[in-house]
């Protein structure tokens, strides 16, 4: 019954990254005029603040701003096939699942500002950095319902023991736990994660060809996970009965944890301009990351499971008419079988186990590493005539060495890859149309993969204008799209005697839509 409580409990590691485009932890769409090109490495523009801070200081001398809105949909589904024990779900008796999260994070704000002042660029901005948005899962997921099947089974199995040991029925009959492992319960997880960015710095140009930034970003990490199992059931006995059946939410599981951390990313950048080509590269620093947990958690306690089993057999043997003290006498004879104290032993310490594992990044006080990995950007932009850009860029995270809880990120085979192509045409004076693509893959392993925080490789599309409002304002607006890969995983499950494969889909979809007005004054 250990395995029940800890389906709640890993819950909590749903990690919510509505609002990414880009890596596994880094939100990279930082701009409206990114939304509509996808590349950005290389831009002579406001927006440079984040993608091309270097370049920034060949902008018209004086204040620039940029203010940036945009909206995010975004769907999780996982699929899990054919798991055998899924079918003794009482409420939904199929091999298979289908698992869906939605999140969303309707207000992404984002402000870039910078002045620029003889050879010396002086650049500030506001952004979410990192998650940006909720996502929740109204049913729970597969790889709760997954423990709870499996513990179902071992608990209709020790019920049958205890039984053998009385020699008469009790808890492995249909009105109590049965002894086909059949099992139902309730359960629901929400996630929401912000990591709040403000960045400052400035650009020195060298001269008219090559410039240089320095800078540095404060990252301010706020996160809540809260989820719960409820009114497990296994057979027909509710699993309270045995933790404390004077209390009916005994064995309800809820975990309402809050996470906050600070960290600080240095960043260096440099741009080279020759004729009609421009050249811009930047490499962030890795974000060391800590984050503490304020928790209220409830966990039941299978301690006293014993002795709450005898207090269970003893008054129903005295139902049929035995003497306190004879009931006592078997009750104790069977709990003390050798086979008996053996599974619970073994339910006991695997639980404290579990509990630890489980639930040691949201222990109330506890501080875990969550570090934002390192960046290295290179981009060029190309201008065949006045009014055609072509961008290209090309980005590596450092993923593998940005060390996450219990070393998580050592499971990947390597760091994220990501390249983007982007084009902009001015129409006319006040008319600027756009297009571009965005391909990521991650260094994904099945060890690495897992629903309750998952990514899958995916590429992008977007599109959009710019509309100049004065010569001193212009308008972004843009959409882009991200179609997601499928991830696959099959992942041996030991049930007993025997050994099931617990298969997973995973994929995403993934929609944005942003305004945006740049101003020069």
């Amino acid at each position: 019954m250990n395995k029940t409580k800890l389906a709640i409990i890993t819950m909590a590691v749903v990690a919510v990254q509505a609002a990414q485009a880009g890596g596994i932890s880094t939100n990279t769409n930082m701009s409206v005029a990114f939304d509509r090109t996808l590349s950005h490495d290389a831009v002579i523009a406001i927006d440079g603040v984040y993608f091309n801070p270097a370049g920034v200081v060949y902008l018209n001398q004086g204040y620039h701003l940029s203010l940036n809105w945009q909206y995010v949909k975004q769907q999780r589904q996982i699929d899990n096939v054919y798991y055998p024990l899924f079918t003794h779900n009482t409420e939904n008796p199929t091999a298979n699942r289908s698992f869906h999260g939605h999140a969303t994070a309707p207000v992404l704000p984002s402000i870039q500002f910078a002045l620029n002042r003889g050879k010396l660029s002086y650049q500030a901005a506001v952004g979410v950095g990192g998650g940006g948005g909720k996502c929740t899962f109204d049913n729970g997921l597969g790889s709760f319902e997954k423990i709870v099947s499996e513990t179902a089974l071992a608990a209709s199995a020790l019920a049958q023991a205890v039984d053998a040991g009385l020699g008469i029925p009790m808890f492995s009959t249909t009105q109590a736990f049965g002894k086909e492992g059949t099992y139902s319960a309730k359960s629901f997880m929400r996630g929401r994660q912000y990591y709040y960015g403000l960045s400052v710095g400035a650009a020195y140009k060298f001269n008219g060809n090559v410039s240089a930034f320095a800078g540095v970003r404060g990252v301010y990490a706020l996160c809540n996970y809260y989820g719960y199992v409820r009114d497990i059931k296994v057979g027909n006995m509710p699993l309270y009965q045995v933790l404390d059946p004077t209390k009916t939410g005994s064995a309800d599981m809820e975990l309402n944890s809050d996470q906050s951390g600070i960290g600080f990313t240095p960043i260096l950048s440099i741009d080279y301009k020759t004729g009609r080509w421009n050249f811009a590269a930047k490499y962030e620093f890795k974000t060391r990351l800590r984050l503490k947990s304020t928790s209220v958690n409830q966990f039941p306690s299978i301690g006293n499971l014993s002795g709450n089993l005898s207090k269970a057999i003893v008054a129903n043997l005295m139902k049929a008419g035995l003497s306190p003290e004879a009931a006592l006498n078997k009750a104790t004879t069977a709990l003390t079988d050798p086979k008996v104290t053996a599974v619970m032993g073994a339910l006991k310490q695997g639980f404290d186990k579990g509990i630890t594992d489980a639930t040691g990044e949201y222990a109330n006080g506890k501080k875990i590493p969550a570090d934002l990995p390192a960046i290295l950007t290179v981009g060029a932009q190309y201008t065949p005539i006045d009014q055609l850009r072509l961008n290209a860029g090309f980005h590596y995270y450092f993923d593998k060495q940005a060390r996450q809880y219990n070393e998580h990120n050592k499971q990947l085979d390597r760091g994220t890859i990501e390249y983007s192509f982007g084009t902009e045409y001015d129409a006319n004076k006040w008319l600027t149309v756009s297009a571009g693509y965005q391909g990521t893959n991650y260094g994904l392993t099945d060890a690495y993969m897992n629903d309750k925080s998952f990514v899958v490789s995916s590429s992008s599309v977007g599109g959009g204008v710019a509309v100049r409002l004065s010569h001193k304002a212009r308008l972004n607006v843009a959409y882009f799209h991200t179609f997601y890969t499928t991830k696959k995983t099959d992942t041996p499950s030991v049930v007993g005697q025997q050994t099931l494969s617990y298969k997973a889909d995973y994929t995403r979809k993934n929609d944005v839509f942003g305004m945006g007005v740049d101003i020069d004054f």
